[in-house]
């Protein structure tokens, strides 16, 4: 089984699991092409020795750790090879920081800025239910034959989920379930062309 995770609106909307998405390799594609899905991608490859500054503007991207030309290159490819395997993107929805606005943009061409997707969140750390709009965007079902995508931050996704951080350009494949979520899936970001190899090249 995957990992659910259930919304109290009188809970923090966090949950800490250790088990182990449940579709892998051929068993995954099917259900990303059927669409119904939510794409939780972290945002590719940046740049370490940058800073975001405290109380910037999210349009200032001198202001902010950015993406490497690596992390541009990987964002291309994610989104190439989404469109080889057929499966198909609705809704691209990004958080305001530079890194994950142009990840969304040059991997699917469009990005909404969503500050329910702001690492971050409008509380400060540890406040119970700092992250709940990003649980409901979780839970809320894509439009009919698409799947959304979701670029965001690792430490919010983490703080809902637990278990281990995202890798740079990794995604977690999420099933909604309107009041709750399922982690089936992670992918990496060198991990989606081999979701359509043959099964003898896996």
């Amino acid at each position: 089984m995957g990992f659910i995770f259930l919304l109290a609106a009188s809970a923090p909307a966090n949950a800490q699991t250790t088990a182990k998405p449940s579709l892998q390799g051929a068993e995954l594609l099917p259900v990303l092409r059927a669409g119904g899905s939510i794409l939780y991608l972290r945002h590719a490859d940046t740049d370490h020795a940058q800073r975001d500054s405290q109380g910037m503007n999210f349009d200032d991207c001198a202001a902010q750790r950015n993406l490497t030309e690596r992390g541009r290159e990987n964002a291309r490819a994610i989104g190439e090879a989404l469109r080889a395997l057929g499966v198909p993107i609705g809704s691209v929805l990004a958080s305001p920081y530079c890194r994950t606005v142009e990840t969304a943009t040059l991997a699917f061409g469009t990005a909404e800025k969503s500050m329910a997707v702001r690492e971050g969140g409008p509380l400060p750390p540890g406040s119970p239910g700092r992250f709940t709009a990003l649980a409901v965007l979780l839970s809320s079902p894509p439009a009919p034959g698409a799947n959304t995508v979701i670029v965001g931050h690792a430490y919010p996704f983490y703080a809902l989920v637990g278990g281990q951080y995202l890798d740079e350009g990794e995604a977690a494949v999420v099933r909604p379930r309107a009041t709750s979520f399922e982690v089936v899936a992670r992918v990496g970001a060198k991990q989606w062309r081999a979701l359509g190899a043959p099964a003898a090249d896996r």
